[in-house]
């Protein structure tokens, strides 16, 4: 029986199977890994509602083999005069016939609650445990629920048919930036802001650009709906005088201005002279073109919005 000295958090996800390869490019670049069974343990605190894909996470206070070894420990919880809640997560890592269904669920969050000592409230509580089953461990610790921040950001004064989706755009930026801490980032053709308001939104200190005037002036009014603080500045890529770690790179395809072989090419040698990693949003394969500019893949997916299918890529 553990009581944890050191972080760990567990994760659970729920996405469509459209939208699995970008789930996972978005999971190993926050932990360096992927699963398939839509649960994972880690070291790395990252707030759920980041991700479009995580639905919650478990703070580790207490793990175990069994779940006795739980109950032994939540004896020594006392919540005082604060109501509380368990909730025992109904995704984990267990094959047939061991999974824990609802009925199960039920009985155990039952029994955790029974010995904690202070008032149950399922409906309205003051604090909220969480528990699950990881690689056939038990564990117990402070519930936190996923919010859907990227869903209130769907609406925009301004928008575009080919845009990014908002959940897209937030995985986008979480690939480019899974740690914000003392990171700069650029979107060198940001359009009318749908990355940049995702980026801006979870903290991420990211500028936004682009050669369109119009663009422009909808990217700073889409930033400003939302109450956010960001800076749009006019002008080609080739400007760009500043360094940056990380550029973000949806590469221009609609009616108005679809980039040319030879300005794709020019687009990223640009970034590659001001940026040391760069993620590329694409509709066509640009593997050679990549590599002509200097770097190296490595890492990708595909994702799809009706007819389109984008490849996105990490290049370093």
């Amino acid at each position: 029986m553990i009581e944890h000295n050191n972080p760990a958090f567990i994760y659970t996800y729920a996405y469509s199977k459209e939208e699995q390869s970008l789930c996972h490019l978005e999971m190993r670049s926050f932990f360096g890994k992927d699963t398939d069974d839509n649960i994972i343990k880690s070291s790395k605190n990252i707030d759920p509602s980041r991700s479009p894909f995580i639905r919650e996470r478990i703070d580790v206070v207490y793990e175990g083999e069994t779940l006795q070894d739980i109950l032994d420990q939540v004896k020594e919880i006392k919540m005082g005069d604060q109501t509380f809640k368990v909730i025992f997560s109904k995704i984990n890592d267990r094959k047939a016939p061991y999974t824990i269904e609802y009925q199960e669920r039920r009985e155990i969050e039952r029994a955790v609650g029974w010995v904690i000592e202070g008032e149950a409230d399922v409906h309205h509580p003051d604090h909220i445990f969480g528990m699950a089953t990881v690689d056939n461990r038990w564990y117990f610790g402070h519930y936190r629920k996923s919010e859907a921040v990227w869903l209130k950001h769907t609406k925009k004064p301004r928008e575009y048919s080919t845009a990014l989706s908002t959940r897209v755009a937030r995985a986008v930026a979480n690939i480019a930036v899974p740690d914000s801490q003392g990171v700069t980032s650029i979107d060198p053709c940001c359009g009318i802001g749908t990355v940049l308001v995702e980026a801006l939104s979870m903290g991420i200190n990211m500028e936004g650009r682009d050669i369109n005037p119009l663009v422009v002036q909808g990217s700073r009014e889409n930033i400003e709906h939302f109450h956010l603080q960001g800076t749009v500045t006019l002008g080609p890529i080739s400007d760009v005088m500043e360094c940056y770690d990380v550029a973000v790179i949806d590469m221009p395809y609609n009616l108005y201005t679809h980039a040319t072989p030879g300005d794709q090419l020019s687009i990223l040698k640009h970034a590659r002279r001001f940026a040391k990693k760069v993620v590329v949003i694409t509709i066509e394969t640009m593997d050679t073109m990549v590599e002509e500019a200097g770097f190296c893949i490595t890492d990708r997916c595909e994702t799809q919005k009706g007819y389109f299918t984008r490849e996105i890529l990490v290049c370093e």
